[in-house]
């Protein structure tokens, strides 16, 4: 392999740049669906070495000298791992603007090659196998949930941790394989001083659980890992540029939908601790943060309208909707308005 004359233009997405070489893909399967800078090259290698199933990578590159560089890295990472070369899928962005989160994730969706994918930032090292537990446990087990997920009405959270001594968090090869393990270890949930962030997987009942259970709790912070339906589910809002709230909104709009979440009980994710910079966070997160509040207003309208004119307002995909909406002053009003409106149409 041998960098490409690829730098051309200011806009520029490149699907399967490099295309996985596996040669039976199963349908069936889960494509983690993740987006990757160039400082993460070493994790995606990581990744695919460790879940050796498919990956659907969009990987962002800067128009301009630093880019060439990155490519040239890219190549040279491609030449030398035999797991990337299986088992990734690459596509290239190219671009002026960086932290296009939202519109990273929907190019990773986009490609994934598989009816179910995994949104993953690319930091999280998989503890346990996934994929077993969704394609050979959940139907035998618990086929009614299988139903749901099959069918575009449950994702399934997969509980994401850190430890509390960042260092601890840096050697992935001492990370616990099973749950029983895990408890032992000085962790706890992810990100644990914003706790709306992953609160509401109720990690106190993940420790008890034996079962799958349903998310009853939610929040319009809730930023779940989660393993869903590729198809018919909704795509993330690519106007949330930067950190703070890109996540999120994606993952609220995905509820309002009328998808249920449900905790798997027995997998988990550990953070690999990476510093972050800091100091082009605070401007981005006030932004999406003041975005966030219209945006779930929009949102709440729009499926509210949509489930109205589709006869579905009645049915229990509005319930998520009905709760979480009416927290945003004003909502029942706008909602009888709406419902006059319809009926007279």
């Amino acid at each position: 392999m041998a960098p490409s004359n690829s730098m051309g233009n200011s806009k520029n997405v490149q699907p399967y740049f490099f295309k996985a070489q596996a040669p039976h893909i199963n349908k069936d399967d889960v494509t983690i669906a993740t987006l990757v800078t160039p400082n993460r090259f070493h994790v995606l290698n990581r990744l695919a070495s460790n879940y050796k199933g498919p990956i659907s990578a969009a990987i962002h590159i800067s128009n301009n000298e630093e880019g060439e560089d990155a490519l040239t890295e890219l190549y040279q990472l491609m030449e030398n791992s035999l797991d990337m070369q299986k088992h990734v899928d690459v596509h290239l962005i190219v671009d002026d603007y960086d932290r296009q989160f939202n519109m990273w994730r929907n190019v990773a969706k986009l490609f994934a090659q598989t009816d179910y994918i995994m949104m993953l930032d690319v930091d999280f090292h998989l503890c346990t196998d996934i994929r077993s537990s969704t394609l050979r446990q959940l139907p035998k087990k618990y086929p009614e949930l299988k139903q749901k997920l099959d069918s575009g009405q449950a994702a399934l959270v997969v509980p994401a941790f850190e430890y509390l001594d960042q260092k601890d968090g840096e050697d992935y090869r001492k990370f616990p394989k099973s749950k029983s393990k895990l408890m032992q270890e000085p962790i706890d949930m992810f990100h644990r001083a914003w706790s709306r962030g992953h609160g509401s997987t109720n990690y106190t009942h993940w420790y008890q659980a034996t079962d799958p259970y349903k998310v009853v709790d939610y929040n319009y912070s809730y930023e779940p890992y989660v393993i869903m339906k590729k198809q018919g589910t909704p795509w993330c809002d690519e106007r949330f540029i930067g950190y703070g709230g890109n996540k999120a909104a994606c993952l609220y709009e995905i509820y309002l939908s009328g998808m249920e979440y449900w905790v798997l009980p027995e997998d988990f994710i550990i953070h690999q601790t990476h510093h972050y910079p800091e100091q082009t966070r605070d401007k981005e997160r006030w932004y999406n943060r003041k975005l966030y509040t219209h945006f779930r207003e929009e949102l709440c309208l729009r499926y509210a309208r949509k489930m109205m004119a589709d006869e579905e307002w009645e049915s229990s995909k509005a319930d998520n909707l009905k709760t979480e909406c009416a927290k945003i002053k004003g909502f029942g009003t706008s909602i009888q308005k709406m419902i006059g409106e319809v009926q007279e149409e």
